[in-house]
């Protein structure tokens, strides 16, 4: 089989995917652009055991005209002749324009989505066309089981959508995790980190409920006195100077710390040297961060809007999971967790033990049944009035 995998920008988690893919099939991968003008990761250099081809080198593809990135996802899948191409959501200019390749060549499309039917306010006549356009997809991969509910609403066939979308390299991070711990530390020196604190890790923008956060932090300081845990919030975003003033207000200098926005290589540190991990977002679509956390070998705090919760987070098993809009609830689970009736070595076991669910090879296995069910499938045919939604959806 002939794959063509589709990324916004091939990133550390989509190299460690596209990695365990490229031993079971041909493949190719493209990258929209080279630069993103979101994440502020480094280009990873790496060598490869597939192709790839990046769309655009100069700037971040949201700056590019449409013309320009529907001639070159023509150009590239038309010379390519892929058997089968995997593509990232079907909302992006790129994303539709590769759809739109597909149905003009009668080529299977492969959805790859995170979407529920809750992360984001949802009206009827855009849920309408939104399932027009899913439907000319053949079969998805997604991350867990609200994904799948969220497709087989609009119409595709549960047998046809699998899970294990959202992957990261557990090894990796179990590792590194494990190297930090025993090196613990010149670490908690060298990066000036506390004895025992909870970690979030986060661009700082709202939906990640920081704030909300931080007053929950700041009522479970008061309660837990000498016992409580430091907040170590690493990331950044247009939120910082925000969230640096709601600390300084609610006099919690000496207890949160701001270690900025850090690299790949660098993660590891921070997860291995922490007592616990929390999301707290009001809506998250899956979050991989909890992902990383439960790598490392963490008890994982999880927010109820967050993609993952039903499959990675057990109440008290890794960890506990809680109503983001609820400042109590999110206080009793601090508390909880940081308690002495928490056993946080066998939470952070449990928590490795759920993530090899969710591997590499997780991703690569499910996707190639995918493609499979892709290629085998009749398929909705683009019919004029798809074709026209999906050239107005397009140019909206």
């Amino acid at each position: 089989m002939h794959l063509t995998v589709l990324f916004p920008r091939l990133g550390p988690y989509h190299r460690a995917r596209l990695g365990a893919l490229a031993d079971r099939c041909t493949l190719t991968a493209i990258e929209f652009s080279t630069v993103d003008n979101t994440y502020a990761w480094d280009t990873v250099c790496a060598e490869e055991d597939y192709p790839v081809v990046s769309l655009f080198t100069d700037a971040d593809i949201d700056t590019k005209p449409l013309d320009a990135i529907v001639r070159k996802i023509e150009d590239v899948l038309g010379n390519m002749k892929p058997q089968v191409v995997a593509i990232p959501g079907w909302s992006s200019p790129a994303a539709l324009a590769a759809l739109e390749w597909c149905c003009a060549t009668e080529t299977p499309a492969l959805l790859m989505s995170e979407s529920t039917s809750h992360d984001e306010p949802r009206m009827r006549w855009k849920e309408w066309v939104k399932t027009r356009i899913v439907r000319l997809f053949s079969a998805a991969l997604v991350g867990g089981t609200p994904h799948v509910d969220y497709l087989a609403a609009m119409g595709l066939a549960r047998r046809s959508v699998f899970t294990g979308y959202d992957v990261v390299d557990n090894e990796y991070f179990a590792a590194q995790s494990d190297a930090a711990r025993s090196d613990d530390t010149a670490l908690r020196l060298r990066h000036g980190l506390p004895a025992r604190y909870l970690l979030a890790s986060n661009r700082f923008v709202e939906k990640k409920n920081l704030l909300r956060l931080l007053d929950a932090y700041a009522v479970y300081v008061e309660r837990s006195g000498e016992a409580a845990w430091d907040l170590v919030l690493l990331g950044d975003g247009p939120m910082n100077v925000v969230l640096r003033d709601k600390v300084a207000r609610l006099g919690l200098i000496r207890r949160v710390q701001f270690p900025g926005f850090k690299q790949y290589d660098e993660l590891p540190v921070f997860y291995g040297l922490a007592g616990a991990f929390i999301q707290a977002s009001t809506t998250e679509q899956w979050g991989l961060v909890v992902n990383e956390a439960m790598a490392s070998g963490l008890p994982v705090l999880v927010s109820e809007r967050c993609g993952c919760a039903p499959d990675l987070a057990k109440n008290g098993i890794n960890g506990f999971t809680f109503d983001p809009y609820d400042v109590e609830g999110m206080i009793a689970r601090m508390l909880e967790i940081s308690g002495k009736r928490s056993d946080l070595a066998a939470m952070g076991q449990a928590s490795r033990e759920i993530i090899r669910g969710w591997s590499p090879e997780t991703f690569a296995t499910n996707m190639l049944k995918a493609a499979d069910m892709a290629m085998t499938a009749t398929g909705h045919r683009a019919s004029r009035l798809d074709r026209t939604l999906l050239w107005m959806v397009m140019r909206r």
